[in-house]
């Protein structure tokens, strides 16, 4: 099995949640799965510019991007976050390998719109660098910088970052972990079971907003490109990651469609 694990929030910004969610996800790959990490740093992005003086503007949750912002994206998430990762990794025993999507041409991106900047949209990806580190025993802790052709490079959503590598790498499961413990409807209740259409009313309802419109996109968009199994689930729950591979239902599964649900139960 290859998964994909998306972690962000405070789940990257609390060294005791780090370090917890380290040694599940480096139990999981001793069990023989595939893994590939994908994570964000919004908190500490946004730290890291307060302390400089710069303000964080964003738009539909998405971060506007200047070029000063761009270069605490690197120094960031790219940096500080993704070796903080790798390092808790290693310490719980995997063989983590820290890159953005910058490396290998894994990920290629092109400017999404002018007002948000140097903010990318995934154009395409090459997986080839995920399976040759995976099938060696290795495992990929991705940030969520990307290149263009040209050489620019790109902030991009991680959650967007996500969907693109699962859908490449052909992920059989891809686990946004996050700091709620699920969907939320209208009233608050997580939504234990979403189908696509389902998370496009949630979004043009104004339920889904933020964050949270952007993992629901990218879940949908990762499902159009075959992704079979996606959950959107609470990070810090104990055990989280070890209940979810055992098949036990937490936080919201994301589904094509209600008549495809059986064949997932």
């Amino acid at each position: 099995m290859k998964a994909l694990i998306k972690l962000g929030g405070t789940l990257v910004d609390s060294p005791e949640l780090r370090a917890r969610l380290a040694t599940q996800i480096a139990a999981a790959a001793r069990w023989g799965i595939a893994v590939t990490v994908v994570h964000g740093g919004g908190k500490q992005m946004t730290r890291f510019l307060e302390e400089r003086g710069i303000a964080s503007r964003f738009v539909n949750g998405l971060r506007v991007t200047t070029p000063e912002t761009m270069d605490a994206v690197l120094k960031v998430l790219a940096g500080s976050v993704n070796q903080e990762l790798v390092a808790a990794l290693n310490a719980a025993g995997a063989r983590a390998v820290g890159l953005t999507g910058i490396d290998g041409g894994l990920v290629e991106a092109e400017q999404m719109d002018p007002q948000l900047g140097l903010v990318g949209r995934v154009e395409r990806t090459d997986p080839e660098l995920l399976e040759l580190l995976t099938i060696n025993g290795f495992l990929p802790v991705v940030a969520c910088v990307a290149g263009s052709r040209a050489g620019q490079m790109y902030n991009v959503n991680a959650d967007q970052m996500a969907s693109a590598c699962a859908a490449g790498w052909r992920a059989d499961r891809l686990i946004f972990l996050t700091d709620i413990a699920g969907v939320l409807d209208a009233a608050g209740e997580v939504q234990p079971t979403l189908t696509t259409q389902d998370c496009g009313r949630l979004i043009g309802e104004g339920v889904a907003t933020g964050g949270m419109q952007a993992k629901l996109n990218a879940a949908t968009q990762a499902i159009a490109q075959g992704v079979e199994q996606i959950e959107i689930a609470p990070g810090a729950a104990p055990g989280v990651l070890n209940r979810l591979f055992a098949g036990e239902p937490i936080g919201t599964r994301i589904i094509r469609s209600r008549e495809g649900a059986a064949c997932h139960d």
